[in-house]
């Protein structure tokens, strides 16, 4: 009952933004999404903790909204969050450097990246009342390549992330989530940064590595 009451207020109108009430989930969802965006461009392991609780705001702020797979996706991202902080904690005594994806990984992820377009599309059209079936299922198939490719400390999981982001940011302007929706512009310009910082370590890794 305790849990409940607290889901539900935090479900409340907090403000309003282009006169639409923005919620305390989605302004908490804020606060902690751009936190960890900017954690994982400093390469700081606190982004994983700071990312879980940022999931759990969106499972309540996505299912509000109809955006089925992005909620689900959350679920999926604790569970790789999880895998990630337990990767980078033993890769700080084997050294988990950061580096470049193979292109057979690429072939893999985008062939993965389609089918599982493809299948969620399928099924949120046919199983639920989602308005937005197809761009619901990208941004989760992108985002869970991108999600890969950071566990692994991989420079391309930036460039995954910045084209989920590129379609994520109208898509919840659409869904009238319009503090979200400038949550993601930000999280465009912090990947720019994380980029770069991250292609300037593995550089700086091979340097050292032909030295």
């Amino acid at each position: 009952m305790v849990l409940a009451d607290m889901v539900t207020r935090l479900q409340q109108p907090l403000f309003t933004l282009l006169d639409t009430p923005v919620s305390w989930v989605e302004v908490l969802g804020f606060g902690s999404g751009a936190l960890c965006v900017w954690l994982v461009a400093r390469r700081h392991i606190a982004n994983w903790p700071i990312g879980i609780a940022n999931n759990l705001f969106f499972i309540l702020l996505f299912a509000g909204a109809g955006l089925y797979a992005d909620a689900a996706l959350q679920v999926v991202y604790v569970a790789l969050a999880v895998y990630g902080w337990w990767a980078w904690i033993a890769g700080a005594s084997g050294h988990l450097a950061i580096s470049r994806t193979d292109a057979r990984t690429w072939r893999i992820l985008a062939a993965a990246t389609v089918a599982a377009t493809a299948l969620l599309t399928v099924l949120l059209d046919r199983a639920t009342d989602s308005t937005v079936p197809f761009w619901d299922a990208l941004t989760t198939a992108l985002s869970l390549a991108a999600t890969y490719g950071q566990c692994r400390k991989k420079v391309e999981s930036w460039y995954l992330w910045m084209a989920a982001d590129v379609v994520y940011i109208p898509l919840y302007a659409y869904k009238g989530l319009y503090l979200t929706s400038l949550l993601y512009a930000g999280f465009l310009l912090l990947c720019a940064v994380g980029l770069r910082a991250w292609l300037a370590e593995a550089g700086a890794v091979r340097k050292e590595a032909l030295a």
